[in-house]
């Protein structure tokens, strides 16, 4: 297995502690739930708390936890074999939620989302954790950007850290902000490491079959995109870091974690 720190230490280690420093997303004292979804990004940031825990400055307690929601046979082997391979002393538990969702019609994958991280939070708490973190990385980020825009009609991104308002006390943070997927994909690829993306009844696949939802058609907008702008990525990313209220026609607060 290739150490992160020196194989991947520019790619994948810098931009996880830029992240962790400019966000200020870790404090002492704190106990944080790094959910495991199965898949190489949640994996990832699992292996990069193991080895930031053992140097940070800072002290503070990790939780590794993985929701089973109702995986197949197959698909929670695959977890329970990845946690094994990278030494994730992870704590699984089980929730119904992928058949209280199997018949809804309308925004199924929303309701799950929105499930699956209430379930997450629940579980953190019980086991004294103020904060969870969550994989999502930087172009999760730029991607959401473009789609709150295209299909929402509205200007939102993700943010690097939120404060829950269904769980007191609890932080949602994203330790990955910063790092590129496709660094991600060259540490799974270097490892020859296999995981699940998507294991939902609806969706059940391999992490390399086709999807064919709207994150891939802003998948491969932006990549058409920086065909002309090699900075198209870093500009998207920057434009919610830059925004002029006096050029904006109205704008509201929303709540919604």
């Amino acid at each position: 297995m290739n150490n992160i720190k020196d194989d991947f230490f520019e790619k994948i280690y810098v931009p996880f502690i830029e992240a962790i420093n400019k966000y200020e997303l870790i404090k002492k004292g704190d106990k944080i739930a790094v959910c495991i979804s199965g898949g190489k990004d949640s994996m990832l940031l699992a292996q990069l708390f193991k080895e930031y825990q053992k140097e940070a400055s800072v002290k503070f307690d990790v939780e590794y936890i993985v929701m089973d929601p109702g995986y197949n046979e197959k698909n929670r082997k695959k977890i329970e074999d990845n946690l094994r391979l990278l030494d994730i002393p992870a704590v699984i538990f089980e929730s119904d939620i992928f058949s209280a969702v199997e018949d809804i019609k309308k925004s199924p994958c929303y309701l799950c989302a929105r499930m699956r991280r209430g379930c997450l939070y629940g579980k953190a708490k019980e086991l004294g954790c103020n904060k969870i973190a969550l994989g999502h990385h930087f172009d999760d980020v730029i991607e959401t950007i473009l789609m709150s825009v295209i299909y929402g009609a509205q200007i939102q991104t993700m943010m690097p850290k939120l404060y829950s308002n269904n769980f007191e006390g609890m932080e949602l943070i994203r330790p990955l902000y910063l790092v590129r997927e496709d660094a991600i994909k060259e540490w799974r690829d270097i490892n020859k490491l296999e995981f699940i993306l998507c294991a939902c009844r609806f969706t059940e696949r391999s992490e390399n079959e086709e999807n064919s939802s709207k994150r891939l058609e802003i998948k491969n907008l932006i990549k058409e995109l920086k065909k002309n702008n090699p900075e198209v990525e870093k500009n998207i990313f920057n434009s919610v870091n830059n925004v002029h209220l006096d050029g904006i026609i109205s704008y509201k607060k929303v709540i919604d974690n």
